[in-house]
């Protein structure tokens, strides 16, 4: 990764280039490098998904450099910009995913925080998706999401894979210019979701509560 090399954002004295942060830098991206290799896409961030992520910071050569030296934390980042969170309860989320994947064009970057799943939308989406719902009289039948816009931040999971029961990947970001579904597709994944309440449906979920870690999603699909 060398975005940050080209980053003229000026960093903290804590964060100077030195030999030593040098060195941390490398040391983490060929970590994630490394685990890109291992390791299937879909719940691991790749370093290009690292790069992507920072770019939505205000400092995006201070996150990286924040997230070397602290990979197994948490981040918080501002939202409106490279993304928008449309942040709904899990089982419709789940919902939600199945419906995308099995069905449609498949999804953007999911993580899943504090018992809640954040579906990372192209900017505007958090604006308009509540209007389309409310417009489509789907606002009654699709339990309320929280969308977060300008003006919003959102905390994401570790970069490195933690604690399966804590803040983790769905599908993590994997390249530097990820597709994001907007406030069309994601209308489109609510009213499909909400349509879905038969056991049947609920029993096939990719989601098999057994296994969390369970590889189910083909990343390459994404358009």
């Amino acid at each position: 990764m060398s975005a940050w090399l080209r980053d003229e954002t000026p960093l903290s004295p804590a964060q100077s280039d030195t030999d030593e942060r040098r060195t941390d830098r490398e040391d983490i991206f060929r970590f994630l490098r490394d685990t890109d290799d291992r390791r299937h896409h879909s719940a691991h961030v790749t370093a290009a998904g690292a790069d992507w992520l920072a770019s939505a910071a205000a400092y995006p050569r201070s996150t990286l450099a924040l997230w070397e030296s602290r990979p197994a934390a948490p981040a918080v980042l501002p939202c409106g910009t490279v993304f928008d969170v449309v942040n709904v309860e899990p089982t419709f989320g789940r919902r939600m995913l199945d419906r995308l994947w099995a069905e449609g064009p498949g999804s953007g970057p999911v993580a899943v925080h504090r018992g809640r799943m954040l579906l990372f939308a192209a900017p505007g989406t958090a604006q308009r998706l509540p209007a389309l719902l409310h417009w489509e009289e789907w606002g009654d039948t699709v339990p309320p999401p929280l969308c977060h816009g300008p003006g919003d931040a959102v905390t994401i999971p570790p970069l490195t894979p933690q604690n399966p029961a804590g803040p983790r990947w769905v599908v993590a970001p994997d390249t530097r210019h990820p597709w994001l579904p907007g406030p069309e597709v994601m209308l489109w994944a609510c009213v499909r979701a909400a349509r879905t309440t038969s056991a049947t449906d609920v029993r096939i979920s990719i989601f098999p509560p057994a296994d969390q870690d369970a590889k189910v999603y083909d990343v390459s699909r994404r358009r």
